[in-house]
């Protein structure tokens, strides 16, 4: 009982101050993971949460989940198919070169360490979060086709990571059966294959029947806004059932939803994205109040600089590597690479890997959780200073170039958070 009310006190805390404190770059995982972290302090029993609980992991799914869906309805098919340059260097080259880099960090600085469980942390600490970065994304004085390939790479990566994921902890718990080639491209395969068969099940069934029924005038205006919900568990359900993805059926069941129910769906996530907001928070105290207290005694030097370096070398140097001639320029390769925050992904994978059980347990969790916990204050502290700079920047940049890559149109034109921003003022006036 003192959890839940502690929680939901918390949560209504943050959503009475959201606003002024979001405007002082103070977002919603920062102010609820410190808040859960402070509550625990003063009131242990608070902390008394089987974490290995499936609850708790199928929480944090269920918040990752309706994000990627609610965000993906943002994306326009039509135009994606001829602008993937941006978003297939990042998650096809980038996203294999920033493991690769981690693993490398790894060994240099934990050499006593096997290599499954190197590995495996650099998969870990690979996917970044769109959550996290939503200041970024949203801010429609950013480039759109930055926004875009950010908002893609975040949406994608995730559901890629895993199979990869998933092989590295059965490689370091010796479970493999068979050669690592074949277990990587059985796993890719399934992962990937029934996660878009989940997601075209899910975000085309719920897209057409909510066409259907509002063309019709048959859908009441309380159930506009469960549909969506409905189908993004439905696309996450079946690909967790077939053994894919549910983060890349989220993500493309939301695409197809987004383009399949027409402009109303505009409008028609608000409240998806709203329930993923509140699991999110949840999963955020749990992260403060819990997850990071039984980190906190194994945290050395070493895991400190490998946090560090995840968030800067480990992910920047690939990313200027893979946008080498893209056209870019070097303020915006920058710009990309810093805004690639590490959240609830890698915290699912935390969850599942503390079930399971893997060798140099503590070491690993607790690199994942203090890299976490670094990039939600190092990327909220620097969300609105940042994005001002290159705001700043691409103004210059794009009247004196015009026809800079950067500006190339890209057009995202369900911007569901400015709606329910102008929504909210225009409630309060």
């Amino acid at each position: 009982m003192i959890a839940t009310v502690s929680v939901l006190v918390i949560v209504i805390i943050w959503s009475a101050l959201s606003r002024p404190l979001d405007r002082r770059s103070i977002t919603s995982a920062m102010f609820l993971a410190t808040a859960g972290l402070v509550v625990a302090l003063i009131i242990p029993a608070v902390s008394d949460i089987e974490l290995e609980s499936e609850v708790v992991e199928r929480v944090a799914e269920i918040a990752l989940v309706l994000l990627l869906f609610s965000d993906a309805t943002r994306l326009d098919l039509r135009k994606l198919r001829h602008q993937l340059g941006w978003p297939s260097r990042l998650l096809l080259l980038g996203l294999p070169l920033t493991i690769v880099a981690g693993a490398a960090v790894g060994t240099l600085l934990f050499p006593g360490m096997a290599l499954a469980s190197v590995v495996l942390l650099a998969i870990m600490l690979a996917p970044t979060d769109a959550a996290l970065g939503h200041r970024v994304i949203s801010d429609t004085e950013v480039p759109a086709r930055v926004r875009q390939a950010l908002d893609v790479e975040s949406g994608l990566n995730d559901g890629l990571a895993v199979p990869l994921f998933l092989v590295a902890l059965s490689i370091a718990n010796a479970e493999l059966k068979g050669g690592v080639t074949t277990a990587v491209l059985s796993a890719m395969g399934a992962q990937i294959g029934w996660g878009i068969l989940g997601g075209a099940v899910g975000g085309c069934f719920g897209a057409l029947a909510f066409h259907l029924a509002d063309s019709r005038g048959w859908i009441a205006s309380e159930w506009r806004q469960i549909l969506p919900l409905a189908s993004a568990i439905l696309a996450f359900t079946v690909a967790d059932g077939l053994g894919g993805s549910g983060f890349i059926a989220a993500f493309v069941g939301g695409i197809l939803f987004g383009r399949l129910a027409g402009p109303a769906s505009t409008t028609t996530t608000l409240f998806a994205e709203e329930a993923g907001e509140v699991f999110a928070a949840i999963t955020w105290i749990t992260f403060g109040g819990v997850v990071f207290l039984i980190a906190a005694p194994h945290i050395t030097w070493q895991i400190i600089v490998y946090a560090l370096l995840s968030l800067t070398v480990v992910r920047m140097l690939p990313v200027f590597i893979v946008m080498a001639g893209s056209g870019a320029r070097m303020p915006t390769k920058a710009f990309i690479g810093w805004f690639g925050p590490r959240g609830l992904a890698s915290l699912v994978f935390v969850l599942i890997a503390l079930e399971r059980g893997i060798p140099e347990q503590a070491t690993v969790l607790t690199t994942v959780v203090v890299t976490i916990a670094l990039s939600i204050v190092l990327h909220g502290l620097t969300s609105v200073p940042l994005v001002g700079v290159y705001r700043k920047w691409y103004a210059a940049q794009a009247a004196s170039d015009p026809d800079s890559e950067e500006s190339v149109n890209t057009v995202l034109p369900r911007l569901r958070r400015q709606f329910s921003a102008r929504f909210s003022r225009a409630d309060g006036q």
